[in-house]
């Protein structure tokens, strides 16, 4: 369900939100609110226009294992990761950043606007998901949805209704 339909697709369109995103986000059960910002690249350029939204704010890490796999890791924002320390916990390989060109290619997204509702654009179901255990703790989570210039704020069942509906069924971790 979409926070006062108009507006917001006035505004998903503004913010260059895909059309195959927005219907599957129309299915939510709660309402969903779009939060418009200039472009965003990094968490620390993002925290200033996060200050008035609620919820769990996160992290998201497209990697590639050393046999060629591919994982969105997904955490709270201010949650460390050590690299060498979760490959074992997620079961992978050496781990090491997704190119640019692998984003565009896999997900449709450019730096800075990942997370797991570019999973829509994985037609061939090449990544695997995912998420440290708190970001389903609360009320509510916020994403880029698939641009880096707006955030979006959805429940957590939410989330996890859009990943089931994709076919995917995430990996829940608990990191330190």
């Amino acid at each position: 369900m979409l926070d006062d339909n108009d507006t917001l697709q006035m505004h998903w369109r503004e913010a260059g939100i895909p059309e195959e995103l927005c219907r599957e986000l129309a299915l939510a059960s709660a309402p969903m609110r779009l939060h418009a910002h200039p472009p965003v690249r990094t968490v620390a350029d993002a925290e200033e226009h996060w200050r008035s939204v609620p919820g769990v704010h996160t992290k998201n890490l497209l990697l590639k294992d050393a046999k060629g796999v591919l994982w969105l890791v997904v955490l709270p924002h201010d949650q460390s990761v050590n690299m060498k320390e979760l490959a074992p916990v997620i079961g992978s390989a050496k781990l090491s950043f997704a190119s640019p060109v692998t984003l565009e290619q896999v997900l449709s997204i450019e730096p800075g606007g990942v997370s797991p509702l570019a999973l829509v654009a994985d037609k061939e179901r090449r990544v695997r998901l995912v998420l440290e255990r708190r970001v389903l703790a609360g009320d509510t989570v916020n994403f880029h949805p698939m641009t880096n210039r707006a955030t979006l704020s959805m429940h957590p069942d939410d989330l996890s209704a859009f990943l089931r509906r994709l076919g995917y069924e995430p990996t829940i971790v608990e990191l330190a």
